[in-house]
């Protein structure tokens, strides 16, 4: 199932279950569902829909009939709707993994001419709410701050079930679906402020996020997926996911000890090797660029660069 957070001229905001290219506004539908897919993840009312399984499902399917004869005031189809990024308004930051693909580690010592290989554990970091972007959104450049602007294609998984110090054989009961997720990165400001993450990836309109969710039972292997990104048309990361360091169990256990994960949070796990940085010489992202993240099974990402 893909689900995705629009909106619409009759909806502000709503979330829709995508199918053959149409939208059913199941806010208007299932009357008490929150918004947008964050807030029904964190009410619990999103996941109660979905298992209750083929029921459920039929009813909607019945309400979606209904609309195309114009028969139920409830079931609004919106082909035409807007895309947002599946949760507008994170309830906490991002959080983030860095260097969980071995060529993408490699190229980045070459490139800094430093030797730091694989860390034994994950490398943590978070991107602010306020850096999400959505479909077709505008990834924010700001030149008089900084003059090398990067990309990190990423699959992001979406938190449906709460947990503290979850196990790896538990880890996937917690994972509610799978989005695509582009980190953008000033890399002079993560250099200038001692190489530490946040600052340099957190600026305004450097998350963009989307275009939906695919629920988890849709996803037969996350660790089975080509996933790549193109700059105006140019393909410059080509991976797959079989190639994380530290796998999604793993992910979950180790940032899940002592902390606890809840509905709506948002997990990114890490980017493949071919980022601009590490190019000879570095080639960034400019004003007007069309980057499309593209993750197999879930769909493509584009988004334009916009310097402000």
């Amino acid at each position: 199932m893909q689900l995705a957070t629009i909106s619409g001229k009759d909806a502000p905001r709503g979330v829709a279950i995508l199918s053959t290219g149409d939208m059913l506004d199941i806010a208007l539908a299932a009357r008490n569902l929150p918004g947008d897919i964050g807030d029904a993840l964190r009410d619990g009312s999103l996941q109660r829909l979905i298992e209750a399984g083929p029921a459920a499902l039929a009813v909607l399917g019945d309400l979606v009939e209904a609309a195309e004869a114009g028969r139920h005031a409830h079931a609004v189809l919106l082909p035409g709707a807007r895309l947002l990024a599946p949760i507008p308004q994170p309830r906490k930051n991002i959080f983030c993994v860095g260097r969980n693909y071995a060529e993408h580690i490699a190229e980045g010592d070459r490139a800094q001419n430093q030797k730091v290989g694989v860390t034994e554990h994950p490398v943590f970091f978070t991107k602010p709410p306020t850096s999400i972007v959505e479909p077709d959104g505008d990834v924010l450049i700001f030149p008089t701050v900084s003059e090398a602007i990067d990309y990190e294609v990423e699959l992001a998984l979406v938190i449906g079930k709460p947990g503290r110090n979850i196990s790896p054989t538990k880890a996937y009961d917690h994972v509610f679906g799978y989005t695509i997720l582009n980190d953008i990165t000033a890399r002079d400001i993560q250099r200038r402020h001692g190489g530490q993450y946040f600052k340099g990836k957190g600026l305004d309109g450097s998350c963009p996020i989307g275009p939906w969710i695919v629920t988890a039972d849709a996803i037969e292997n996350p660790h089975d997926l080509a996933i790549g990104l193109s700059v105006n048309g140019e393909r410059r990361q080509d991976g797959t996911t079989a190639d994380m360091i530290f796998d999604i169990p793993t992910l979950i256990a180790s940032l899940s000890e002592g902390l606890t994960l809840e509905p709506g949070d948002i997990i990114a796990t890490g980017t493949p090797s071919g980022v601009g940085y590490a190019m000879d010489p570095p080639r960034f992202l400019k004003d007007g660029d069309r980057v499309e993240c593209r993750i197999s099974g879930i769909g493509t990402l584009s988004n334009t660069v916009r310097a402000v």
